[in-house]
């Protein structure tokens, strides 16, 4: 395994370390519901998906 001969600065480092930042998550309203949800997938609030209900989402019932 390669090792390097001289250290690297604190710069280099940095610089090489810009590019590991989290990208923001693109989110579209949902149709029916209008609730945000990633691009082609079923909406986690109202269980459809192109335009016909795909799961049945059960809510609590308050007593």
């Amino acid at each position: 395994m390669a090792l390097p001969k001289r250290r690297h600065s604190v710069s280099r480092g940095r610089k090489r370390r810009t590019h590991w930042k989290l990208k923001a998550l693109n989110l579209v309203p949902c149709p029916q519901c209008k609730q945000l949800k990633l691009p082609h997938q079923l909406c986690k609030n109202c269980g459809y998906y192109d335009g016909r209900q795909v799961i049945q989402i059960q809510t609590k019932e308050k007593r």
